[in-house]
């Protein structure tokens, strides 16, 4: 077992296109489907493991480019030290005052090491000014326990 880590900051409105953000379902719109539903269809199926976008289920992670990952780690405690030092980097730009508190931080960082330890994923997320948005991930792989059949991005 061993975890990837995944870092995406952009503008809020393109966080909030959840469409892009899930996979496209496995069969189309039916024939004499709307124009409008059928492109955006399309769109999804063509963007969604190329995004660069936080899926909304952090196992999907696994499925986007390869030049995506941030870094790989078979100890679930570096995993999880990634993530703290990405949080304490970006905290002074932390929208909320109260999210920028470090004893919140590093109990986040416990939890992250407890749940990657388990084989669970471990998605963070927060807004920063202007309105942008700060999405961490460790994703856990070989395999994923949420999603066995999704590949690794190693192998």
């Amino acid at each position: 077992m061993h975890h990837h880590a995944y870092l995406w900051i952009g503008p809020k409105a393109r966080f909030d296109d959840e469409a892009l953000r899930r996979p496209p379902h496995p069969d189309p719109p039916p024939a004499g489907s709307r124009p409008e539903l059928i492109e955006r269809y399309r769109l999804v199926a063509t963007e969604f493991r190329t995004a660069a976008l936080p899926p909304l289920e952090t196992a999907y992670w696994l499925v986007k480019p390869r030049s995506l990952v941030r870094g790989t780690w078979d100890e679930a405690k570096e995993a999880a030290d990634w993530l703290g030092e990405r949080l304490a980097e970006y905290a002074p730009r932390f929208a909320a005052e109260r999210d920028r508190d470090p004893v919140r931080l590093a109990r986040l960082v416990e939890a992250a090491v407890e749940r990657l330890h388990a084989g669970g994923d471990v998605s963070y997320g927060v807004y920063l000014e202007r309105p942008s948005y700060l999405s961490l991930a460790a994703v856990t792989c070989s395999p994923n326990r949420t999603v066995p059949e999704l590949p690794c991005p190693c192998a």
